[in-house]
């Protein structure tokens, strides 16, 4: 079965979906803090570090535990997929196009699809952590998952580089 393009069929994608988990060495039920994959600084594009679950036997999401660091900000990005952001430690806001929102620990952030946004941290002194959820791995596998990343800069900067619904 191809997981996109030609020869891929929903059908036969929600086919091989099992109803249980079949966990092995390669993708455990647990996966320890230690073991987490922090993602190359080159493919993260801000100052942010992204530790990625990546060895869970998830087939349609994806989880990390980002950290942004004191005084700094996540960039300014969109992305075809949904992402929820629970808040560890910290606090801040987040701008998701032109709404910005305070948040602490304890809160989930949502972000929809394709709307710009950025995650800032607030404090001086203090990181913030995330325990971060996104169906990018679904929509990887149908073929459609798109990221869009505008850098440190803010929502009307990323509009006038990229256009308002460049997709």
């Amino acid at each position: 079965m191809a997981q996109s393009g030609d020869g891929f069929a929903l059908a036969d994608f929600l086919g091989a979906l099992s109803d249980t988990v079949r966990p092995g060495a390669a993708r455990p039920v647990v996966v320890h803090a230690a073991e987490l994959e922090t993602l190359p600084a080159d493919q993260v594009h801000n100052p942010t570090t992204l530790s990625i679950a990546g060895k869970l036997p998830t087939a349609t999401f994806e989880i990390f535990r980002q950290t942004i660091p004191p005084g700094l900000s996540s960039d300014m990005q969109r992305h075809h997929h949904e992402t929820v952001h629970f808040v560890i430690s910290g606090e801040g806001y987040s701008e998701v196009e032109d709404e910005t929102e305070s948040w602490s620990v304890g809160d989930f952030v949502y972000t929809p699809p394709w709307t710009w946004h950025r995650h800032y941290n607030a404090s001086a002194t203090e990181p913030v952590e995330f325990l971060t959820i996104e169906n990018s791995r679904l929509l990887g596998l149908l073929g459609v998952g798109r990221r869009q990343s505008a850098g440190l800069v803010t929502v009307a900067e990323a509009r006038a580089r990229f256009g308002e619904d460049s997709r």
